[in-house]
């Protein structure tokens, strides 16, 4: 027994870290479409015939092993850029590991719990790990890194389920694809020979699912609103001397001549990264009319990454912001930032802890990021060339611009929040232009895990995405969740692509519409399961069975209950 569990344990962290992609030698490896299946497989083994109460420690020492290692990239937030102790870095991820390593052992216990009782079975599990995924959205404000969804991101027939499901349908099928492996495992220790019916009827289910999402995908209608030529650039300015005032003149004309490469390459829209603009636009003299002529100069609208100030009652409030400037140079729009990172943006306590984090973590701000209001889209005016109206008009306010483009701009941590996410596709956006900084993550797997989560939310709102990264990964990404053209991370450059544009009129998918039905559909089938199985003695309709046979114990000719259950 003792074996198993370690086994499980064992296989449960290494297929979860693999399972997501990570640069080893200097290339990506990425065996998600592979891995991604073994690891539900593994924790329904080093949990089959434990107590719900064993089965939470199982789980939550698995959950802990398996996320410190996804999330080892916190060491170079930590101790590179927020020039922390070297022990702080290394407690870093273990710490942040927590979070997620609860939800584990919860689904852990509340499977083996109903297993017990032998109300559990392949499709009640899937239900409880969406459950738990789902939960890691919005538990104390949400920090869903490491779903298992996004693992298949590379697997296109599932991803045809994301305009649906949301990522978290992903989530269902690979738990479910899972229990029938660890189904066939116990089976194959029982010396059963033939299938068994559970592993059959589950994997008809995932066979099911991948035929839907293929189906889906090839049924999809054709975007209609014409396409936009969009330049996206990639600066690589040095996380460690961004905000020193002696570089910010090199910062800018590092983007100022990106800006040029890209409009010489026919871009008829500019995005820059995240924060691109080391200062405050409105507050800076040296930022805000520079902007406004590189426009005037190239002749095309800009979005553009700085940081958004506005008075408050005895100080500043700060913004993490997306600026709108017109191919005049007038500043149209800025969008806010509305979801922020906890300890990165803002202090949670910051009257208690923020003394203490600044001393171990000097790179700390000292001033908390204001979040802005929630997702909108913003206007983009194009003159019938692409580019930005006509001199001294004002297209917007009178609506002659020959086309102007709804369009939303998810700064960074908001990707990971798909619900967030549908207020952009809500309010009429066409496409997504992602900003992000992701210097911070240094040269490690986590842009191109952040990528993958990107590849989600074009495929839950069927738009394209241009993603604009300071050091990479920068990208294009069709409305089916597939890049279609990259950058390397931390190389100057600039990539421009033609982007299909949805169009005004055109339908929002059922996910932006409605949202996590799915998911909260799960959730009431592991309540109905919960309050099933109160009704039934422990080890149900086995109560009966000898000591020989009691759930857990491999019985000659079946498999452990507990996964045949």
């Amino acid at each position: 027994m003792r074996a198993r569990v370690r086994f499980g344990v064992v296989a449960f962290v290494a297929t979860s870290f693999l399972a997501f992609p990570h640069v080893v030698g200097g290339r990506v490896v990425d065996l998600g479409v592979v891995m991604a299946w073994l690891a539900p497989a593994s924790l329904l083994l080093a949990i089959d015939g434990q107590t719900a109460r064993r089965a939470a420690l199982v789980g939550g020492i698995s959950g802990w092993l398996a996320h410190a290692a996804i999330l080892h990239w916190i060491f170079v937030v930590t101790a590179v850029y927020g020039r922390a102790p070297t022990a702080v870095g290394v407690i870093a991820p273990i710490g942040l590991a927590l979070y997620p390593a609860v939800f584990v052992a919860a689904v852990a216990a509340v499977y083996a719990s109903l297993a017990r009782r032998g109300c559990a079975g392949p499709f009640v599990f899937a239900a409880i790990w969406v459950a738990g995924d789902h939960a890691r959205h919005f538990v104390f404000s949400g920090f869903p890194w490491g779903v298992i969804g996004y693992a298949q991101h590379g697997n296109p027939w599932l991803l045809g389920l994301a305009p649906v499901t949301g990522v978290l349908g992903l989530s269902f099928v690979t738990a479910l694809g899972g229990a029938a492996l660890a189904i066939a495992v116990g089976a194959a220790r029982s010396g059963i020979s033939r299938p068994h019916r559970r592993m059959l009827v589950a994997g008809a289910g995932v066979a099911a699912a991948l035929g839907i999402g293929a189906f889906s995908q090839a049924l999809a209608p054709p975007f209609r609103g014409g396409s936009l030529r969009v330049g996206v650039l990639q600066g690589n300015v040095d996380q460690g001397m961004k905000w020193s005032p002696e570089f910010a003149d090199t910062t800018m004309r590092t983007y100022e001549d990106l800006a040029r490469r890209a409009v010489a390459q026919g871009a008829r829209l500019v995005v820059w990264p995240e924060t691109a603009v080391p200062g405050s636009v409105e507050t800076e003299p040296g930022f805000g009319p520079r902007l406004s002529a590189l426009a005037i100069e190239i002749g095309v609208p800009m979005v553009v990454g700085a940081v958004g100030v506005e008075p408050a009652r005895d100080d500043w409030r700060f913004f993490d912001s997306g600026y709108v400037f017109d191919a005049q140079g007038r500043r149209l729009d800025r969008y806010d930032k509305a979801h922020l990172v906890p300890f990165g943006e803002y202090l949670p306590w910051r009257p208690l802890l923020g003394r203490f984090l600044r001393a171990v973590a000097t790179g700390i701000a000292r001033d908390d990021v204001t979040a802005g209001p929630g997702a909108r889209s913003v206007l983009l005016p194009l003159d019938p060339d692409g580019g930005g109206p006509p001199a001294g008009s004002d297209a917007i306010a009178r609506g002659e611009a020959e086309r102007i483009v709804r369009a939303g701009i998810p700064i960074c941590y908001e990707l990971l929040f798909p619900d967030l996410m549908r207020g952009f596709a809500g309010d009429g956006g066409e496409l997504l232009l992602a900003i992000t900084n992701d210097a911070w993550y240094g040269r490690t797997g986590a842009p191109y895990q952040f990528l993958a989560i990107t590849e989600l939310r074009s495929a839950e709102s069927r738009l394209w995405t241009a993603r604009a990264a300071n050091t990479g990964v920068s990208a294009f990404i069709d409305e089916r969740g597939r890049t279609v053209a990259a950058t390397e991370i931390f190389e100057e450059a600039v990539l421009v692509h033609d982007v299909p544009l949805r169009g005004p009129d055109a339908p929002s998918t059922f996910y932006v519409r409605h949202g996590d039905v799915f998911a909260w559909l799960c959730w009431l089938g592991v309540v109905v399961a919960l309050v099933a199985s109160r009704r039934l003695p422990r080890g149900g309709e086995r109560e009966a069975v000898s000591d020989e046979e009691r759930p857990g114990v491999p019985v000659a000719g079946r498999p452990p209950p507990h996964l045949s259950s």
